[in-house]
């Protein structure tokens, strides 16, 4: 008898050790379901490449590389980004304007604009009091840099407009670099610049003499009042690969919402901003603070940006297709929600 009850223990307790085991088996299927259930859902977070130029394009993302998860690298040269955004190496990237739409018309339609980041930064600074208006470059020399690229087409825009012949009415001294412009300051009474920021801000840190005479965007802007397509002087904007935003539709959201969050940050704390832009290696932290405030660092999505964008690229156009890489391109080129 107590063999049998002893066998009966026996047998109970292997039936319930293996019900306890398909329930911790069954119990281990929902708790995997569980876990991936977020990439079911499409919530799982994912990897997001984000590169950037040194200078005012990354500046309106110091507050992102702070405080979110994104991947960021800062880049020294358009020619580090451009091959990285076409290979797929990074996502999003902030980049000069024209320079997207010659990647929009070399990939036939595979790089879309997120948003404009950075209006235009270029200042006419002089040593001396002549220039009050743009009427007064009329007979001037003036240095610069950037010949054959968004400067020298800006600039045309500006002296023509104002009723200035490029060719004819003024002379333009075309330097490899802005420095060899501030040496010419600085060595020639009443010598005239073009300088973009945050450069006029060193130059001016090194030479208090040098005077901001022109804001260029602000130029730009009076010309546009009467046109019934406003453009604006436009520098750099954030791209994406088409691809990649098409796959990822939540992430542009709420990249473009942390984004917007992160330049009123930088334009709102210019003091702390300063601190984080030095800390990312993009300027140090005293150019910063004393640049911050003529970078014109925006964030500008939408509708606004088509407008604003395809008004800046067709003057670009006019002056010289290839600076837009043929073509404007069409509404598919801009990402709007």
């Amino acid at each position: 008898m107590r063999k049998e009850q002893n066998m009966k223990k026996k047998i109970t307790a292997l039936l319930l050790a293996a019900v306890m085991m398909v329930a911790a088996f069954m119990g281990c299927g929902k708790a995997e379901g569980k876990a991936e259930e977020p990439k079911e859902t499409g919530k799982a977070p994912i990897d997001v490449n984000i590169m950037a130029l040194k200078g005012p394009t990354a500046m309106g993302l110091v507050e992102m590389m702070e405080n979110s998860d994104y991947n960021f690298s800062i880049a020294a040269s358009v020619d580090e980004v451009s091959p990285k955004l076409l290979q797929g190496g990074t996502d999003i990237a902030a980049i000069p304007a024209n320079l997207a739409s010659v990647l929009y018309n070399k990939t036939e339609g595979d790089i879309q604009v997120l948003a404009i980041n950075t209006l235009g930064v270029l200042y006419i600074v002089e040593n001396g009091e002549t220039i009050q208006s743009a009427a007064d470059l009329k007979g001037k020399t003036i240095y610069a840099s950037g010949k054959g690229a968004t400067p020298e087409y800006a600039l045309n825009y500006i002296l023509s407009s104002n009723g200035i012949n490029p060719e004819t009415d003024v002379t333009i001294e075309w330097k490899s670099e802005h420095s060899e412009c501030v040496a010419a300051l600085a060595s020639q009474e009443n010598a005239v610049a073009m300088l973009p920021q945050p450069f006029v801000t060193t130059a001016q840190t090194k030479n208090p003499e040098i005077r901001t005479a022109l804001d260029l965007t602000k130029e730009w802007d009076a010309l546009q009042e009467g046109e019934e397509k406003k453009s604006s002087m436009i520098t750099g904007v954030v791209v994406v690969r088409k691809e990649f935003a098409e796959e990822n539709p939540e992430e542009m959201q709420e990249f473009l919402k942390e984004y917007h969050t992160s330049v009123d940050y930088v334009n709102e704390n210019v003091t702390d901003a300063a601190q984080l832009i030095e800390k990312y290696d993009i300027v140090p932290a005293a150019v910063a603070e004393k640049a911050l405030p003529a970078c014109n660092i925006v964030c500008i999505d939408g509708e606004k940006m088509e407008e604003k964008l395809s008004g800046y690229l067709e003057v670009l156009k006019a002056q010289n297709p290839q600076a837009v890489g043929g073509e404007v391109p069409n509404h598919d080129f801009y990402y709007i929600q």
